[in-house]
């Protein structure tokens, strides 16, 4: 890495942060002007009902910010490598169309009036149609091959044809599972920012351009989002914010050439995901039971008397844990 791009990543992140603090500043009077207040669900830990009205769609914020430093850092970064502009743009993309989705989602919910936006078929099929462009894109520029790398033994995985379908399940999964992280004042963002390090250091470690400089400014995202986002929370990201940050994680991802990383970086992820599952399976298994006191698995937690600063602390501590631990398996 040379010292130019050092030089930009820096940059990048600390101007992000600041721009997303900032626009978050006047973002927070206008949403509540708009009356674009996040509605709480009565089956909830009962004490988040002091969180109804906290304006959300706070997403909107490091998107803007993303959008700006990529467009002008790339460019500085990038002027004379086609490659990682394309790369880097790439991810952006992928990111931003995720975050569309989560904006009709979230105006969704205003317009029903209650924490229930789009249809879950309706959500999972823009996903799929986003996910099934983006690897297109993907496979067109040579990015990426049919085949995966395996963590820790090296091992390439021709799929051919599968490559597809379990690229499918593997980014939308993604994405949906850093939407269900997002549940607690701070949590999303400061386990992002953890698995945006992760990417950081790997990227100068093993000479990525592109992904150091994206994994830079997603940090900055979350960084500048939890000014106003840490507990106590004056404004909540929304679909919007979640599954931009999905998108770009994924995005990350496969940019560095072994997707099934994020299996690992983003384990806190894949559990919240989990505990979803196993919860709707043995209450439907069981005629009502429940296998953890309230999921995501968040929840559960704060159900068994953790307050939220400690949810954050020691989720983002394991997410450090496992980061290390998907730095060893590179």
């Amino acid at each position: 890495m040379d010292i130019k791009l050092t030089i930009c990543c820096v940059s990048a992140l600390l101007i992000t942060a600041a721009f997303t603090a900032i626009i978050c500043r006047f973002l927070i009077p206008k949403l509540k002007s708009l009356k674009l207040g996040q509605k709480i669900l009565d089956v909830g830990p009962r004490w988040h009902k002091s969180k109804e009205g906290t304006p959300t769609m706070g997403g909107i914020s490091f998107i803007a910010a993303a959008l700006l430093t990529s467009l002008v850092f790339g460019l500085i970064a990038f002027y004379s490598d086609s490659d990682s502009l394309i790369r880097l743009a790439l991810i952006f993309g992928y990111a931003l169309l995720n975050g569309y989705i989560g904006v009709m989602d979230d105006l969704a919910k205003f317009s029903h009036g209650q924490n229930e936006g789009l249809k879950a078929w309706q959500k999972y099929l823009l996903q799929l149609i986003v996910t099934s462009a983006y690897l297109a894109v993907l496979r067109a520029t040579g990015i990426a091959s049919t085949s995966f790398v395996v963590p820790f033994v090296g091992i390439n995985l021709e799929l051919g044809i599968f490559w597809y379908v379990i690229s499918v399940i593997l980014c939308t999964g993604i994405v949906n599972s850093v939407n269900l992280t997002d549940g607690v004042d701070g949590l999303c963002s400061t386990v992002t920012a953890v698995i945006g390090v992760f990417f950081l250091v790997a990227s100068f470690v093993f000479s990525s351009s592109s992904n150091a400089l994206a994994s830079a400014i997603l940090v900055g995202c979350c960084l500048g989002f939890l000014v106003y986002n840490f507990h106590p929370a004056r404004i909540f990201m929304g679909d919007t914010g979640s599954l931009f940050l999905g998108g770009w994680v994924i995005g990350l991802a496969y940019n560095c050439g072994s997707p099934l990383i994020i299996l690992i970086a983003g384990m806190l992820y894949v559990l919240e995901s989990l505990s979803v599952i196993i919860q709707v399976s043995y209450f439907k298994l069981t005629h009502g039971k429940r296998f953890f006191k309230m999921s995501p698995i968040h929840h559960h937690f704060e159900k068994s008397g953790w307050g939220e600063i400690k949810v954050v602390t020691v989720f983002s501590t394991f997410t450090l844990i496992v980061c290390v631990l998907a730095f060893i398996g590179l």
